[in-house]
């Protein structure tokens, strides 16, 4: 079965959905009969069951504009005037017999519009220009209408290019601004050109299922393997971050403990140049596609690679190294599970040990389904929570801040942990049927006092265990006023699994649609509306424009039956809670700075406008200058109070008898004229882990603070009963 993200569902219907496909054999599928399966499976198995249609037409044209020209810089009015008479009512009949002209022409013209404005922004770099003009740029033009061809798409490009010059002269890098600048756009075109008509059809049937809802995608057979390389946190290959630069794969960071680390003849800035198979020839790779660079190095563990590298700092273009390296399984550990132990100080001076674990992700091996030892989220927050029960904490912190979701299995095991048993989500299908996921385990990982901190980022499969620990009574949920409010189901179909003809297709890629809806225990969906913070705190990324509301065409949001379940024996103290959260907030300079940027935050959005008269920037940023350095002042010259004892624990010491205590260090204020240099790496043992941990004092994330303020309020509660005094 494929992997699941928030429900099961049978694909053994799904092949029977196309009979009137023909069976080919063939390594690479045809892009008629890969259009088709998109086109069925949305009709067939999304879960609105909406058949293609004019409506669906318009949102599809509309979409692929807007995936190839975002920000509506390229095309013109006209452009698009063009193309909605030609298409916008008869996509959907093409779609049904698999026919992607309209997506091939519509990028041809795109080509041909990026190549125009290249020349034209060419021209423009070569030309004496104003920068004491009083003009200005729209910041985010995805609302705006494109430009009128002509006068006033120069006149926007003319603004861009002084924009992007003025920025690079503020920036006071020692390149040349209008080298630095041309060389970008020489990039842009380059990616442009290398999009092949295999490319096309991908964003055409990723904007195609994207109509249907926010989160239904088309993957190509790289993009679905990058996926599952997410929900794994692995991969084999030889430990290298990669990107695109002026026509090089260049080496952007290594893995500390990876294959490349090891061999120690690669370093960042080295740009590939060929690469070949165990002892083959090399395949030149300049100017080749960087994905097609990475699935050329990638591999199976214990094979070979070797690469041809031009090492970075050669004063002779012509120099080359060759590396040879065996892959290996890549651990990408920065998205694991990891929690830190903290002698939290109180207000009285007394201090408790308090846990504090942060998420990422709910990550899970699905090629690994029956491993016990299989990578999980469950079973790695569960070895972080043993060690904190073992040093003896009060209470614990969960932070979902940035977690976007994933697998439905370990949003429901999580929460496991937590309550005795009972329902955790429910699950509505198309039809209207309900499926209740439950927590069988009647044991209970931790039982204390506990705050799970969330914001507009904390997404899906974070929602779930969330409104779960809210509806049970079991934490305080503390942070933004709302979650995300992504309230549905998606199920990865893999083509050439689902449909006959496209069995021998192994490039096929897959599709992920949107099949359920998931809905809190007490009847209401997260849809939309998220999950509502028992305790607001001012937060940077609580803004409307944050979150399921701000994306096109998202589903509804309803209601169904609340289910019957055991709340929480023990008290959780809400109202007491906020009022002493509302007492201090006020009082910490660290949310009033907040508070103060929401508000100038809030204007530029509004106005969405940028000058293009340099005095102006330049004043902009001394009054930024300023404000920091004020802040700097201002948090120099408070009493500082002690910070509280840290203590790093991750997978990789959670079992080993210390603990690595964290370095708060104070933030070094950037002195003008500094070049940007990488952060010095903190010291890594022979299997590349981490051996001391730095870290800004916690008074400078102030929701994590007030965070543990509300849990340390929350341990004295449930000691002294509830009693106001308990709070004194």
């Amino acid at each position: 079965m494929s992997p699941t993200f928030l429900a099961p569902v049978a694909l053994s219907l799904a092949t029977l959905l196309f009979p009137q496909v023909s069976l080919r054999a063939e390594k690479e599928p045809d892009p008629t009969q890969v259009t088709i399966a998109v086109a069925s499976l949305l009709e067939q198995v999304h879960f609105s069951k909406q058949r293609l249609n004019k409506d669906i037409s318009r949102k599809l044209l509309r979409n692929f504009l807007e995936t190839l020209d975002y920000n509506h810089l390229f095309f013109s009015q006209e452009d698009v005037n063009g193309f909605t008479e030609q298409w916008a009512e008869s996509l959907d009949s093409e779609i049904i017999f698999g026919r992607t002209k309209a997506a091939q022409e519509i990028h041809a013209l795109f080509r041909t519009r990026v190549e125009e404005r290249v020349a034209f922004a060419k021209e423009i770099l070569a030309s004496e220009l104003n920068f004491d003009s009083n003009h200005a740029i729209d910041l985010n033009r995805q609302k705006l209408p494109w430009p009128a061809a002509g006068e006033a798409t120069q006149t926007l490009w003319k603004d861009r290019i002084t924009s992007e010059l003025i920025q690079e002269r503020l920036n006071k890098s020692p390149k040349d601004p209008v080298t630095v600048v041309g060389k970008r756009y020489d990039q842009y075109l380059r990616d442009i050109r290398e999009q092949s008509s295999e490319d096309v059809v991908k964003l055409f049937l990723l904007s195609l299922a994207r109509t249907y809802d926010p989160h239904s995608d088309y993957m190509s057979k790289s993009d679905q393997e990058q996926f599952n390389i997410s929900m794994r946190l692995s991969l084999f290959g030889i430990g290298a971050r990669l990107r695109s630069e002026d026509g090089y794969t260049k080496v952007d960071q290594l893995i500390p403990g990876g294959p490349a680390s090891r061999v120690g003849k690669m370093k960042a800035g080295d740009r590939i140049v060929a690469v070949a198979q165990g002892e083959g020839e090399f395949v030149d790779c300049v100017d080749m596609k960087l994905d097609k660079v990475v699935g050329m190095i990638r591999g199976d563990k214990d094979t070979l690679v070797r690469l041809q590298l031009i090492p970075v700092g050669a004063t002779n273009g012509s120099e080359r190294n060759v590396v040879e390296i065996k892959r290996d399984e890549i651990k990408l550990k920065e998205g694991d599970a990891h929690g830190e132990l903290i002698e939290w100080i109180r207000p009285d001076g007394s201090s408790m040990k308090l846990g504090f674990i942060d998420l990422p992700s709910f990550y899970r091996d699905f090629s690994q389904n029956g491993n016990p030892n299989a990578k999980s989220t469950t079973r790695d927050v569960l070895l972080l929570l043993n060690r904190l029960k073992k040093e003896g904490i009060e209470g614990l912190v969960m932070d979902f801040r940035r977690d976007g979701g994933g697998s439905l299995e370990e949003a429901i095991n999580l929460s496991g942990l937590f309550i005795k048993d009972g329902p955790v989500v429910q699950v509505k299908s198309w039809n209207g049927d309900v499926t209740v996921n439950r927590d069988t385990d009647p044991t209970i990982a931790y039982d204390g006092p506990m705050v799970v901190l969330v914001n507009r980022q904390s997404a899906s499969a974070s929602e779930i265990f969330a409104a779960a620990m809210q509806d049970y009574g079991r934490a305080v949920v503390v942070g933004d006023s709302k979650t995300f409010g992504k309230g549905t189901v998606q199920q990865m179909i893999e083509l050439s699994k689902a449909v006959p003809a496209l069995a021998n297709g192994g490039q096929a890629g897959a599709v992920k649609l949107t099949i359920q809806k998931f809905y809190r225990i007490a009847g209401g969906s997260t849809q939309l509306h998220g999950v509502e913070s028992d305790i607001t705190l001012p937060s940077i990324s609580d803004q409307p424009e944050m979150g399921e509301s701000a994306l096109k065409d998202p589903l509804a949001y309803d209601t169904i039956k609340p289910l019957a379940y055991d709340k929480w024996t023990n008290p959780i103290f809400i109202e007491e809670l906020r009022q002493k959260a509302m007492e201090r907030v006020p009082k910490n300079p660290e949310f009033a700075y907040v508070q103060e940027d929401l508000t100038r935050i809030r204007k530029y959005v509004e106005e969405n406008k940028l000058s293009t008269n340099e005095q102006v920037r330049r004043e902009e940023i001394e009054k930024d200058k300023a404000r920091t350095k004020k802040r700097e002042g201002e948090r120099a010259a408070r009493v500082k109070g002690e910070e509280p004892k840290a203590f790093r624990i991750t997978l990789d010491n959670v079992a080993k008898a210390e603990l690595a205590q964290v370095t708060f260090v104070e933030p070094k204020p950037a002195k003008e004229g500094d070049a940007e240099e990488e952060a010095p790496k903190e010291p890594l043992n022979e299997n590349g882990e981490e051996t001391v941990f730095k870290s800004p004092p916690i008074r400078y994330d102030p929701v994590k603070a007030e965070g543990l303020n509300i849990l340390g309020d929350f341990v004295q509660l449930s000691k002294g009963a509830g009693t106001k005094a308990a709070l004194k």
